[in-house]
C-alpha cells in the first residue's frame, strides 16, 4: 500500500499547493522576522518611556509585519484547498487561489513599505489613534466576512438538490473510446414518468400496482422477454427505454417468493426485540431466497406501512436492468399499500443478498435486507446442500453425513450491537466429524470492515461475492476481512473436534460448531493471524479478457474527500473525481465494450465501491499483479492509499448505480452512473417524487 501511496497522484497537490503555504511563511518567520525582532530587543534594551523614532521605526518594516499576514493568508487558502481539492489535478484550476494568495500579499508588502518608510522620517508626526485602527480593523473583519458569508450562501444553496431530476443528467465521460455520431440521449421529463401519486398509495388495504405501472405506465407489455443484449438502435439514435430491459414476462417461474415489508417489533432468534424495525416478513434478517442457476423467479414485493416506500435489489446478481430494484433509476419506489413484481433467470450461482435501495442507507439499517443462495443447476452435478438434520442416520449406516453449510449474515442493531443471522453471542450448532461445512459470509453494516477467524481446522476461501475460486489453496491462522456488502463462501471437513468461526474483534460473537452441540467458544483469538487478500490465491486459470487485452475505454475513478455542502448541509464529503452527485461523471460505454478501470483511493476512510449489474475482474492492487486464481468481484473494498485495477465486458445493457456502498456515504453524494450509448430512463429522484435511491 505504501509503493501505491508514493504515486503523484496522492501527493502533487499536497506538495506543490498547501506545502509553500506553511513553508513561506515559517522560513519569512525564521530568517527574517526573528533576527529583526532580536536587534530591536537590543536596541530596546535599557530604555525607559517612548522609544526612539528609529526603534519604532524598524518594528514597522514589512520583514516584521508581513510575514505574520502571510501566515493568516496562508490557513486561509489552505482551507480553501480543504474544501474545494484540485481533485483530479488540473494545473489552472490549482494555480488560481495561489495567485490570488500572491496578489494580496504583495499588495500587503506595497502597503507595509510605504507605511515603513512613512514612519522612518524623523520629521513624520507619531500620531496613535486608537478608535480608528480599531474602525480600521473591525472594517476589514465585516468586509471579509460579509464575503465569506456570501461565498457560503451561495455554495450551499447551490448545493441543494432539485426537487425533479433525470439520472441521465450527468456530465458524460466516453473514457477516451469511439463517441457515437448523431447519438442522441433524450432526457425524461416530469411529464413522462408516469409517477404515481401518494393519493394512489392512501387507498385501503393493499393495492395491487402493476410492475408495468412502476415502471412508467404504458409499454411494459410489450416488452415481455426483452434481455439484456437485446438493445436495438435505427441511424445511430437510442431507442430502448430501459424500462423494456426485463426477465422474461411470459412463462410459469419455477421458484416464486412474496415478501411483505413493514413496521413492527421483531424479536431476534437470541431473543432480543428491535423495536420499531422494518422487516421482510417479520423476520431479522429476512427469509432466505434460495434458488437453482437457470431457473425462471418471481418475486413479490408488498409494502404493508414503510411510508418511505421500498424496492427490490439483488446485489452482486447480475439481473436485467428493469429488474435491478433502485428507485428512480429503474423503477419507482413501491408505496405504502402498493406491490410489485420482479422476474429474472438465476443466471450466476453463489452467495448475494437482497436489499431495498430506496432510502438504502436508513432500509437497510433498520432491516430491509436477506440472504440470496443460486445452487447449480442439477445437470450440473451439484449435491443439494441440507441446513437440517439427518446426519446421525447417514452415520449409523456407515454412509458420509450431508453437507451442511451456515449463512453467516452480519448486521449492528441499534441498542443491540453485533448479530450474526439474527443471533447475538456465541450460536451453537451440531455437526458430525467427516462433514462437508461450507459457511456463506455476508457483511451488511456501513463503516465496518468485518473480521472473521476460523479456530480449530484450516479450511479454504472457495468463492468471492458468488463467483468461484480457481483451486483454493488450504489456509490456517488467517483472519478474514469483509468490506460492507462483500461475500466469502468458506469450506473445510469437520474435524474431531470444535470449530469456532469468531466475529469481530474477539470471541464473544460467532459460530460454535461441534460434535454433540455443546462446548464453549474459545477465550481469544489466535495470537498472530495473516489477514487474507486474494491476489495470489488459488491457481490461475484462462479468462475471457485480461491485463493485456486491448480496450474500448479506459476510465479513472479518484475517490477523495473535502469539506462543503450537500443538499444544504455542511459535512464532510467523500468525492468521485472531485464531485459528488449529482455532478459525478456518467461513465459511457457500448455494449460489448472492453472497459478498464482504475480506481484510486486519497481518502482517509475505505471505500466499498459497488457496481450494479456486472461483475469486474481485478487485475492489480497496488501494483501488484493478480496471478493467482481469476478474482472476479462486485463490491470493492479500496482502502486509503490503494490502488486497483479492474476490468469488466459492458453485456449487460441499462443505466446502473455505481456506489460506495458504505450507505452513509452514497447519501451523502458518493454515487455515479454506468450508461449504454442508447438507453434511456424514464424515472426521476428528488424531493418531487417518490424515489430516493439512497
Amino acid at each position: 500500500m505504501l509503493s501505491a501511496a508514493r504515486a503523484p497522484v496522492f501527493w502533487v497537490d499536497r506538495l506543490a499547493l498547501q506545502v509553500p503555504l506553511a513553508v513561506l511563511p515559517t522560513a519569512m518567520l525564521g530568517f527574517v522576522t526573528v533576527p529583526r525582532l532580536r536587534k530591536l530587543r537590543l536596541k530596546a534594551k535599557g530604555l525607559d518611556g517612548a522609544l526612539p523614532y528609529e526603534v519604532r521605526a524598524e518594528a514597522a518594516h514589512p520583514g516584521i509585519v508581513l510575514p505574520f499576514h502571510a501566515s493568516a493568508l496562508g490557513a486561509l487558502t489552505a482551507f480553501y484547498y480543504a474544501m474545494e481539492p484540485p481533485v483530479p489535478f488540473r494545473f489552472i484550476d490549482a494555480i488560481m487561489p495561489l495567485l490570488a494568495y500572491g496578489g494580496v500579499l504583495g499588495l500587503l508588502y506595497v502597503r507595509h513599505l510605504h507605511r515603513w518608510r512613512k514612519v522612518s522620517v524623523l520629521a513624520a508626526p507619531l500620531r496613535y489613534h486608537a478608535w480608528g485602527r480599531f474602525g480600521r480593523f473591525a472594517g476589514t473583519v465585516a468586509a471579509v466576512g460579509a464575503i465569506a458569508a456570501v461565498g457560503i450562501a451561495i455554495e450551499q444553496q447551490s448545493s441543494k438538490l432539485p426537487a425533479r431530476m433525470s439520472m441521465m443528467a450527468g456530465e458524460m465521460d466516453w473514457g477516451g473510446g469511439q463517441q457515437p455520431i448523431g447519438t442522441e440521449i433524450v432526457h425524461a421529463h416530469s411529464e413522462h414518468g408516469g409517477h404515481i401519486a401518494a393519493t394512489e398509495a392512501a387507498a385501503v388495504g393493499s393495492v395491487e400496482v402493476t410492475a408495468a405501472a412502476l415502471r412508467v405506465g404504458e409499454g411494459a407489455s410489450t416488452a415481455a422477454g426483452m434481455r439484456k443484449h437485446d438493445v436495438r438502435h435505427v441511424g445511430g439514435v437510442g431507442t430502448v427505454s430501459l424500462d423494456q430491459l426485463t426477465g422474461p414476462q411470459d412463462g410459469k417461474p419455477d421458484r416464486t417468493f412474496t415478501l411483505v415489508a413493514q413496521r413492527q417489533d421483531v424479536r431476534l432468534a437470541s431473543g432480543e426485540v428491535i423495536k420499531d424495525a422494518w422487516a421482510f416478513n417479520g423476520e431479522l434478517p429476512g427469509p432466505e431466497l434460495r434458488m437453482k442457476k437457470g431457473e425462471l423467479i418471481e418475486v413479490k414485493l408488498v409494502n404493508q406501512n414503510v411510508d418511505e416506500g421500498v424496492t427490490l435489489h439483488w446485489h452482486g446478481l447480475d439481473v436485467p436492468n428493469a429488474e435491478d430494484g433502485v428507485a428512480g433509476v429503474t423503477q419507482n419506489a413501491v408505496m405504502p399499500g402498493q406491490s410489485y413484481t420482479y422476474r429474472f433467470v438465476a443466471e450466476q450461482t453463489g452467495t448475494y443478498w437482497y436489499h431495498s435501495h430506496q432510502d438504502s442507507q436508513e432500509a437497510v439499517s433498520r432491516g430491509l435486507f436477506g440472504p440470496l443462495v443460486v445452487e447449480p443447476a442439477s445437470e450440473e452435478g451439484a449435491v443439494p446442500l441440507n441446513t437440517g438434520g439427518g446426519q446421525e442416520a447417514h452415520a449409523e449406516l456407515g454412509e458420509p453425513p450431508e453437507a451442511k453449510e451456515f449463512t453467516a449474515m452480519t448486521h449492528i442493531w441499534d441498542r443491540v450491537g453485533l448479530a450474526v443471522d439474527g443471533w447475538t453471542g456465541v450460536r451453537k450448532e451440531t455437526v458430525v466429524p467427516g462433514t462437508e461445512v461450507r459457511l456463506r459470509l455476508i457483511n451488511t453494516d456501513d463503516w465496518v470492515r468485518q473480521s472473521y477467524s476460523v479456530i480449530g481446522t484450516s479450511f479454504r476461501v472457495v468463492a468471492i461475492d458468488g463467483t468461484d475460486v480457481n483451486e483454493p489453496g488450504l489456509l490456517a491462522a488467517t483472519r478474514l476481512e469483509l468490506t460492507t456488502g462483500g461475500r466469502y463462501d468458506l469450506s473445510f471437513t469437520m474435524p474431531n473436534q470444535p470449530v469456532f468461526l469468531a466475529i469481530g474483534n474477539g470471541t464473544k460473537t460467532g459460530l460454535l460448531m461441534t460434535p454433540d452441540g455443546k462446548g464453549e467458544a474459545p477465550s481469544e483469538l489466535p495470537s498472530s493471524e495473516d489477514v487474507f487478500i486474494p491476489t495470489h490465491y488459488g491457481k490461475p486459470t484462462a479468462t475471457a479478457f485480461g491485463a493485456d487485452s486491448i480496450f474500448d475505454r479506459q476510465f479513472t475513478m479518484l475517490l477523495d474527500n473535502k469539506l462543503g455542502f450537500y443538499n444544504g448541509a455542511f459535512n464532510q464529503l467523500y468525492t468521485i473525481n472531485g464531485k459528488v452527485f449529482p455532478d459525478t461523471p456518467m461513465f459511457m460505454v457500448q455494449e460489448g465494450d472492453l472497459v478498464h478501470t482504475t480506481i484510486i483511493n486519497r481518502s482517509i476512510v475505505d471505500h466499498p465501491m459497488h457496481l450494479h449489474g456486472h461483475h469486474m475482474l481485478v487485475l492489480s492492487r497496488n501494483g501488484d499483479n493478480v496471478d493467482g486464481s481469476p478474482w472476479w468481484s462486485d463490491t470493492l473494498d479500496v482502502q486509503p492509499g490503494e490502488t486497483y485495477e479492474l476490468a469488466f465486458r459492458a453485456d449487460n445493457p441499462g443505466l446502473w448505480m455505481d456506489h460506495c456502498h458504505n450507505l452513509e456515504h452514497a447519501a451523502a453524494g458518493m454515487s455515479m452512473h454506468l450508461m449504454y450509448e442508447g438507453i434511456t430512463s424514464p424515472y426521476e429522484v428528488g424531493s418531487g417524487t417518490v424515489n430516493h435511491p439512497e
